[in-house]
Formats: C-alpha cells, structure tokens, sequence
C-alpha cells in the first residue's frame, strides 16, 4: 500500500502532539501517586514558531532527522549515525500562542507543555501563516518562550549534569559556574558543538540577554539539586 508523504511541518506537529502525551502521562501518574491531581492541571498547547524567509538556514540545511542509513540516498548526508536527510533549522521569531501560555501560567495551578520538537515552523505573509519544511531547534524555541512570557528560570535538561570544556578528553573540565562572556568566548572557539552543547549554550546567552534571572544546564535527575544550586552547571550575566 502508497504512504502518501505528509509535509515536515505537519510530522512536527504530530510529533508536539506525542510528546504532550508522554508527558501528560507521567505527570498524570506522579501526581496520582502524591494525590495533587485535583490541584494540579496541565495541557499540552500546539505552538507555532514563526520564522524569518530570509533566514540563511534555508540556503543551507544542517540538521540531521529520521532514520540513518549505512548505503547514501540522494539528499542525505553523513552523519556519526549514518546517512541522514537534513532540512533546514531556522531561528525562532516568535512563539505565537505566548499570550494564551501566560494567562494559564498565571492561573498557578496549570502546568503548560509548549514547543514540542522546537514548535511548528510557520512564515506569516500579510494575513496568512503558513508551514515550511524546517525543524526548529528546541532549546533555542525554549528560550523565546521564556523571553515571551518573562519566565523567571530557564532549566535545560539533557544527558550530563554539568557543561564541560574539551568533553570527552582527558582535558575535560566540568564548569560549576558560567559567565556570558566567556560562553559566548568558548561558544565562539569551538568548545559547544553545534550538534550537542552549542544551541544550548546559546539558548541560556538568549534568554538571559533578554532579561531572564537564572539560567541552568544539567541532567533530568539532577534538576531538584540543580534549583537549589547544587548540581548542575549555572549561566550568568556579569554585573
């Protein structure tokens, strides 16, 4: 039987759509097991990103999705995986559905989950917003939200506790603390690759630019400690 192809843009709002499952899932089970599931809410909230037409990404696709390959097909590249196809991963703009998002923050006892697979990548053209094939990059669509809603704390959960320079060398030097300065420094010579650590580091630099108070990178089970300011590795702007 033909599978029809459905445009990216439309598998990343599918993709929004599994991920709030998930997520609604266990916190629905968790709450359960601590009886707040009369004073907590939580609602997954489709996002649509709006990007720039102009922005150079398109001219130039480097993120890998799907499946790898171990043989080349055509418009796929080599990744550590295999080959990859690659689409474009604009800048977000704006998150669209920022407004409706505070209101339910503001209410205090909705947890809102937004930005599934870095948001639904949309170009708006006079009176009309329309999908593009692009994926944006979650932790930089993370923090425009942060910046939309004047978010107090920005946590970035993923795979290591601290943020590190010269990773995974016998150099490696794990960093409690980090200045904006020397991100953006580090950033700039190469330490944060754009695959890994980079869209992170610059996530945090964002958001804090933009205003925020408190911006924190660490592992999934370490982000209690990581509030508390004992785990984690800490961004911060230079007074």
């Amino acid at each position: 039987m033909a599978v029809t192809k459905r445009p990216l843009q439309v598998l990343v709002a599918e993709t929004q759509g599994q991920i709030g499952y998930m997520i609604e899932s266990t916190l629905d089970e968790e709450l359960m097991k601590l009886e707040l599931t009369e004073e907590k809410l939580f609602l997954t909230v489709l996002t649509y990103v709006k990007v720039d037409a102009e922005d150079p990404a398109f001219m130039n696709p480097t993120k890998p999705i799907g499946p790898a390959y171990s043989v080349p097909k055509p418009g796929y590249v080599k990744t550590a995986k295999g080959y990859r196809r690659v689409v474009p991963s604009p800048k977000p703009k704006k998150i669209y559905q920022w407004r409706e998002i505070k209101k339910l923050m503001e209410l205090g006892s909705w947890i809102v989950i937004a930005c599934g697979g870095g948001g639904i990548p949309v170009i708006k053209e006079k009176h009309r917003l329309y999908g593009v094939e692009a994926v944006i990059d979650k932790d930089l669509a993370s923090s425009k939200l942060g910046e939309q809603v004047e978010a107090d704390i920005l946590l970035i959960a993923t795979d290591v506790e601290k943020v590190a320079i010269n990773y995974g060398t016998p150099d490696q030097r794990n960093l409690d603390r980090l200045s904006v300065p020397d991100a953006k420094k580090y950033l700039e010579e190469g330490y944060f690759p754009v695959g890994s650590m980079g869209p992170k580091i610059q996530a945090v630099i964002n958001f804090l630019e933009a205003g925020g108070e408190r911006a924190i990178i660490t592992s999934i089970d370490k982000i209690i400690g990581a509030l508390k300011g004992e785990a984690g590795t800490e961004i911060y702007m230079e007074s």
